[in-house]
């Protein structure tokens, strides 16, 4: 003898079952979106490393020839100072590319997980809207 079905909670039952069901494959999808996006923030937290570690490098090599320039300068001849110039400017291009590229790996590593906060927001609206 079937007692929910005695009582009427076999729609009740079914209810609450799709909805656990329901549940369960929406937490799955938001696992692997959480899962996707690690990846993509775990790439741009080492790409950041390296562009990071290349730039205070750059910055070390860029103040030596700056030094060396100035040094330069100060010597007999023209093209000493010409040469000069023409190492540490390509240097400090070398350096402010580096630098341009990191400032723009920092600013979408902070962006970090927005899909996976925009779709727990919107499940959240979503259940207070049901309540």
């Amino acid at each position: 003898m079937n007692w929910f079905a005695l009582l009427g909670l076999d729609a009740l039952v079914a209810r609450w079952r799709a909805n656990i069901i329901e549940g369960a494959i929406a937490a799955e999808d938001r696992m692997d979106l959480v899962r996707l996006e690690w990846q993509d923030q775990k790439q741009r937290l080492q790409q950041l490393l390296v562009l990071t570690i290349l730039v205070g490098g750059l910055t070390v090599v860029a103040l030596i020839m700056l030094s060396m320039a100035l040094l330069v300068h100060f010597w007999d001849t023209e093209h000493r100072v010409l040469v000069g110039w023409l190492v540490a400017g390509a240097w400090l291009l070398g350096w402010g590319a580096a630098l341009v590229r990191l400032v723009s790996v920092a600013k979408r590593a902070g962006n970090g997980f927005a899909l996976t906060r925009q779709e727990l927001a919107q499940d959240w609206r979503d259940i207070k809207e049901r309540l």
